[in-house]
């Protein structure tokens, strides 16, 4: 099935419109990590206060996303997406004000934090409706996941960009203003979409399966190591431009990541199905870690470094849609949102903790120092990977009694 196939697949599950509001829903939680740290930073005149209001908001959402997916599965996710919406708007408009008012660094961190706990978490939510909507149909639920899985990576890649650039052009608090009116718009939309599944009404002492398995585990595991290898990257693509004299290009090559990645993306719609996810993670990684390599043999110039990060993007796509693929297939179906969730809080602290080790790594070492880190990461992804994405611990949904749990 080519891609344009498996786009009218899934738009026949819910429209057009809930596509896009999906999209510029899930856009401002890549927005808000970089978007603080630039915030903080600008206005203070000190990165190590920005850098803890940017990890005081990577802790909330590590919190605070399975939180939310948990009372999404069992709530529904309209009044839980719906609420989230609301208090998430108004904790960036907060933050943003300290900041430019020069509040003391602790009134700062407060609404960072509530930034972080009340993402609406538009992506994993519409994974798990997808999956509610396509239940019964193997087909568009593949369809589903591909697309979903785009259009998530293109957030994730693009966010940071967007960021950069209105930075550049309008201002520290630019961006941020920018994620409030998207989270506002179209979380807010998203949730009130007539799409939205209902809870499964389970309480806290019914039983809706083990969450934590060994496969998911495995999953959380190479999700924070893909994040821990994007997060040093943003950070040795800063520092080596700058040293370059080109401090203005970061944003572009942050932008080309994501137009590399998304091209990868679209391109998997090609791949034939006899080639499962298991095998496909195993070459995703692969793909990784050499294209990691390039990093450090070839920053030395401009051009070797758009050609590094541009062959990273290729990997990060294919990376992120089979392993939300693959989450589907190793977690109850009432548990779905939370799962997902439980991802994207992976990725998102590794790539906190990615960028504040390579910050320190530029200070000692110099500005291509976070490029090694990017290549342990990717390196130890390739070796989990290789030793147990396997066709055996990772069940086709026909085989798996939890698949189809999905709330009815």
């Amino acid at each position: 099935m080519s891609a344009a196939e498996k786009f009218r697949d899934t738009r026949e599950l819910t429209g057009g419109r809930v596509l896009v509001w999906s999209l510029l829903g899930r856009l401002p939680a890549a927005m808000c990590p970089i978007g603080t740290l630039l915030l903080v930073s600008q206005n203070s005149g000190s990165v190590w206060q920005g850098a803890a209001a940017a990890g005081a908001l990577a802790l909330g959402q590590a919190g605070g996303g399975p939180l939310v997916g948990r009372l999404a599965d069992r709530r529904g996710q309209r009044p839980v997406g719906l609420v989230a919406a609301v208090v998430n708007t108004l904790a960036i408009l907060a933050l943003v004000a300290a900041s430019e008012s020069g509040a003391p660094l602790g009134w700062q961190l407060a609404p960072a934090v509530l930034v972080g706990l009340s993402v609406p978490l538009v992506g994993p939510l519409s994974r798990s409706r997808w999956l509610w909507l396509a239940r019964g149909r193997p087909d568009r639920r593949a369809s589903a996941l591909w697309l979903d899985g785009l259009v998530d990576e293109i957030s994730f890649t693009s966010g940071p960009a967007l960021v950069g650039v209105l930075a550049t052009l309008a201002g520290p608090g630019a961006g941020m203003l920018l994620a409030a009116a998207l989270v506002g718009g179209g979380a807010t939309l998203f949730a009130l979409h007539p799409s939205a599944p209902p809870g499964t009404g389970a309480g806290p002492r019914t039983p809706a399966g083990r969450l934590l398995t060994l496969p998911y585990g495995l999953l959380l595991a190479g999700m924070a190591l893909l994040g821990t290898v994007f997060g040093s990257l943003q950070v040795g693509v800063t520092a080596t431009t700058a040293q370059l004299g080109h401090p203005g290009a970061a944003g572009l090559l942050y932008g080309l990541v994501g137009l590399t990645s998304s091209f990868a993306g679209v391109a998997m719609a090609a791949l034939p199905a006899r080639w499962d996810l298991p095998g496909r993670l195993r070459a995703g990684t692969g793909l990784l870690f050499a294209a990691s390599v390039l990093a450090p043999l070839t920053g030395t110039s401009l051009g070797g470094l758009a050609l590094a990060v541009g062959c990273v993007g290729l990997a990060i796509a294919p990376q992120m849609i089979t392993m939300f693929g693959l989450v589907e297939r190793t977690v109850p179906g009432m548990r779905l949102g939370e799962a997902m969730a439980g991802l994207v809080s992976s990725i998102t602290l590794a790539q906190s903790a990615g960028t504040v080790a390579g910050g320190w790594a530029v200070d000692a070492y110099g500005p291509r120092a976070p490029f090694a880190l990017t290549c342990a990461a990717a390196a130890a992804a390739l070796l989990l990977a290789a030793c147990t994405a396997t066709g055996r611990r990772y069940r086709r949904p026909a085989d798996s009694p939890v698949a189809e749990r999905v709330p009815a």
